[in-house]
């Protein structure tokens, strides 16, 4: 059968129209919707974000699953609850238990995929989530310590606290200890693990914070005076900054620590501006931007971005910062971000760093650009939405 020129042209028409359309109503939607349609389209079920294998509870999947519920209170819709309660369903059992989660690890990024477990509790009721929440709130009593009461960033890395572990552990707390109504040694805590960070892990002449300190001073990368391993690393810095700002959310306003952790955020921002490249994005290795091999990576700018914007938000952060959070979020925009098909990319994304550990990981310079960059990864996609709705993007 012979197609005519005139239904040639007319399907040609069709999907010239069909493609305006599609593109209008991206224009219509958001940064952050597009990027939680996006991650939906990609991961039609949660567990398998970060190339997973397996469903398990972890703190990437929590990450993005948290970012969507943002999107939710913003626009609500069924399926982003749906799709939030499908991955916790296939994890927690009808007792309240956690499948596959060892408490005895002491694992502190094991809590962040707690975070969603109070919306979930908001929308539903169902008792099982709050069960959840009392096995992360019961890992966090017994949580091994250092001799100052920092928590170990894990069991099997005794001694240890990392930038990462504020986020996993601290806003988790600090929104537990006010739904339950905790006193104020739960905050007394809480503020402990923000003081002994910057006692222990902040430059002084730069203001950044390092990855990871090690009370012992036993881990390779430690340095043998200070403790603290040699580099800056952006992401940990934007976990930080994170941990910071949504403590801050639960953190009760006449507490005598609340000022001390408003003045750390403060410091951090003025700190984070000054190494920001022109660009608007920040380094992996956040203060050697001209050096060889270093690059521009999405995650930490994305969550310095989310930070700075949501303490400009909430009046922690001047003014000037949200200017600073814009510049950042465009060169994400500019740089970083790709759409094809309809979905919406974040690139050059650290896949993955850490210290110590086997293979050992050493916490150099060159360790920190020569880990694997993997395109879309969770710890970009989530706060690449947070950011987005904070900047109403």
């Amino acid at each position: 059968m012979k197609i005519s020129t005139l239904n040639v042209a007319k399907i040609a028409a069709f999907a010239c129209l069909l493609q305006i359309a599609q593109v209008a109503n991206a224009a219509q939607q958001s940064w952050a919707e597009r990027m939680v349609q996006s991650e939906m389209a990609r991961h039609p079920e949660a567990w398998s974000m970060e190339e997973a294998k397996k469903p398990k509870w972890n703190y990437t999947q929590g990450l993005v699953l948290l970012a969507i519920s943002k999107q939710y209170e913003k626009k609500p819709d069924p399926k982003l609850l749906a799709y939030i309660k499908a991955y916790a369903d296939l994890l927690i059992d009808e007792k309240g238990d956690i499948r596959g989660y060892k408490m005895s690890d002491y694992n502190i990024d094991m809590i962040n995929a707690g975070k969603i477990l109070f919306f979930l509790y908001e929308q539903t009721q169902d008792p099982r989530y709050m069960r959840a929440m009392h096995i992360m709130r019961e890992q966090i009593a017994g949580m091994p310590r250092t001799s100052e009461g920092g928590f170990w960033h894990k069991k099997r890395y005794p001694f240890q606290m990392w930038l990462d572990g504020l986020y996993m552990g601290a806003p988790f707390y600090a929104e537990y200890a006010t739904w339950f109504a905790e006193d104020k040694d739960t905050f007394d805590d809480i503020a402990q693990q923000f003081k002994l960070i910057e006692r222990h892990a902040k430059d002084h002449k730069t203001g950044l914070l390092y990855h990871g300190w090690d009370e012992s001073r036993q881990q390779k990368w430690a340095d043998p005076k200070t403790g603290t391993s040699p580099n800056f690393w952006s992401r940990s810095l934007g976990w930080y900054a994170m941990a910071l700002v949504d403590v801050l959310e639960y953190f009760p306003k006449g507490h005598k620590d609340r000022e001390f952790l408003i003045e750390s955020l403060q410091n951090l921002a003025a700190a984070v501006t000054k190494v920001q490249d022109k660009s608007g994005l920040w380094y992996q290795v956040t203060d050697q931007g001209d050096r060889k091999g270093n690059y521009l990576e999405a995650s930490g700018t994305s969550m310095l971005v989310y930070a700075l914007a949501k303490g400009v938000n909430q009046g922690y952060l001047d003014k000037q910062y949200w200017q600073v959070a814009q510049k950042g979020y465009q060169g994400l925009l500019d740089k970083l971000i790709k759409v094809d098909s309809g979905l919406v990319n974040i690139t050059q994304v650290c896949a993955v760093a850490g210290l110590g550990g086997d293979p050992y990981r050493s916490g150099s310079f060159d360790y920190y650009v020569n880990e694997k960059m993997r395109d879309n990864d969770p710890k970009a996609t989530g706060p690449f939405i947070m950011a987005s709705l904070e900047l109403g993007k």
